[in-house]
Formats: C-alpha cells, structure tokens, sequence
C-alpha cells in the first residue's frame, strides 16, 4: 500500500517590508562585491559605462539567485520553527 504524506504546514510569505529588507541586503552585498572584484577593471570607465556593468551584474544575481535563495532560507526557518 502507498505511503500517504500529508503537506507541509504552509508558511505565510514575508511581508512586503521584510522583502525589502532581504532585496536591500542581498543589492548591498553584491554591489560591494561587484565594486570589490571589478572595481580595478573599471576604474577607467566612465560613469555611466561603470553603472551599467555593475547593474549588469548584480540586478540579474540579485532577482534570479539571491533574492530566491533567502526567500526559502526564510521559509525553511519559519517552518522549522513552528514544528516545536
């Protein structure tokens, strides 16, 4: 006979203000690491050219991985948290 799993309590999503905070977090971390790892390479550049790059690449990092990826460490801590 087939096992029968019953779901996992669902955990309300984070309050708009709370995914500000995490999207600020995770824009802060990337641009210093962006500045950071590149920052020597674009020196040169010219302003606008040097912004680009740089929302370049953390606006994609940020909406595609990290955002995501602390929206479900989030939850997986809410959710072990209301087991016990």
């Amino acid at each position: 006979m087939p096992s029968v799993r019953t779901p996992a309590p669902a955990v309300a999503a984070p309050s708009i203000h709370l995914r500000a905070v995490f999207t600020w977090l995770a824009v802060y971390v990337m641009i210093m690491a962006t500045q950071l790892l590149l920052g020597p390479l674009l020196g040169s550049l010219s302003l606008p050219i040097r912004t680009l790059v740089v929302t370049g690449v953390v606006v994609p990092t940020v909406v595609y991985a990290l955002v995501p990826a602390i929206l479900r460490t989030y939850g997986a801590l809410r959710r072990r948290g209301s087991r016990g």
